[in-house]
């Protein structure tokens, strides 16, 4: 089926409604910010989330910036700490993104945090950015709107030729202004952290927080880098087609074996963009039960399911 391309909608009062419309349905948004055009979408909505990863063909589950209207409503998603609020009031709203631990109620989908117990948050300063959120009313992830590794969309123009119709909407804000993506400074650890330069200088960050510590190539600069990582508490065994003991079982597909303690299915349908909403919180869920080990089914390792792959690869990994 061929897709017809989406509207460019022009930014005004009708057109901000009906993007915001659209992500509290769950379709895809591409909107204006200060930095570049973001690939929106609600971020507590699992399969939205998923859309985005599989439309922008990313390899790998990287965690998303959640966007969000006002500092207040960033620290009700995560855990403020001195310097946070420092940064908030100085840069915020504008082209910084501060990556906290998320709190116990944050409501933000497990496929856009990749599975962590962290959380990047950005006010943007854009004006139709700021007008959709408000409108929308719930957090929204928003990564370049641009297929992974070209390069990222400053007018609502590249978006549409990059993305074609596998985006629902596209709101034409004009051209951003600062055109590089956000500065993301990671607070979560014991001092702050520089894990990507953009429209904020270090220096200026610096001023406010002291020195910077800067990821370095032989250091983890990303979620998802180590060798094992996202692992749960129980052993995990892949590409599993039998049992073997007291077992639960992460099924994919209708065909599923018998023998399993429980069972969970990704996608009875085995839909993949449904089978990687559902990883993260059902990895979670059978942590918790009373079962000697998780053992995961055969998933095809093709679009989404290469970087469904990769996270159980290293959720399997011997623990570091």
């Amino acid at each position: 089926m061929v897709r017809t391309l989406p509207s460019i909608v022009t930014a005004d009062a009708a057109g901000i409604a009906a993007a915001a419309r659209a992500l509290r349905d769950g379709r895809l948004v591409a909107l204006p910010t200060e930095t570049v055009y973001g690939l929106a979408a609600d971020a507590t909505d699992d399969r939205a989330v998923a859309r985005i990863y599989a439309v922008k063909g990313r390899p790998t589950f990287n965690p998303l910036i959640s966007h969000v209207p006002d500092a207040e409503g960033a620290f009700a998603l995560v855990r403020e700490n001195a310097w946070a609020k420092q940064l908030a009031t100085a840069f915020w709203p504008g082209p910084l993104t501060m990556v906290l631990a998320r709190r116990d109620n944050c409501p933000v989908s497990l496929l856009a945090t990749a599975g962590l117990d962290t959380l990047a948050v950005r006010v943007p300063a854009h004006p139709v950015a700021r007008a959709v959120l408000a409108a929308a009313g719930r957090p929204i992830a928003a990564p370049s709107a641009n297929r992974s590794g070209k390069v990222s969309p400053t007018t609502a123009r590249h978006v549409e030729d990059d993305l074609g119709g596998d985006v629902d909407l596209i709101l034409d804000g004009g051209a951003c202004t600062v055109g590089v993506e956000s500065t993301i400074v990671d607070l979560s650890g014991a001092r702050p952290r520089l894990l990507r330069p953009g429209g904020i200088g270090g220096e200026d960050l610096e001023r406010l927080v002291g020195p910077l510590e800067h990821a370095t190539h032989c250091a983890v600069v990303a979620p998802g880098m180590m060798a094992s990582h996202y692992a749960p508490t129980l052993p995990l065994r892949l590409d599993a087609t039998a049992s073997r003991g007291r077992e639960a079982l992460l099924a994919f597909g209708a065909d599923v074996p018998g023998g399993f303690t429980l069972v969970l299915n990704l996608s009875s349908r085995g839909d993949l963009e449904e089978a990687a909403a559902n990883l993260f919180g059902y990895l979670r869920q059978l942590d918790r039960t009373s079962v000697d080990g998780i053992a995961v089914a055969p998933i095809p390792r093709h679009g989404l399911g290469l970087a469904i792959n990769d996270r159980l690869r290293r959720a399997a990994a011997p623990r570091q």
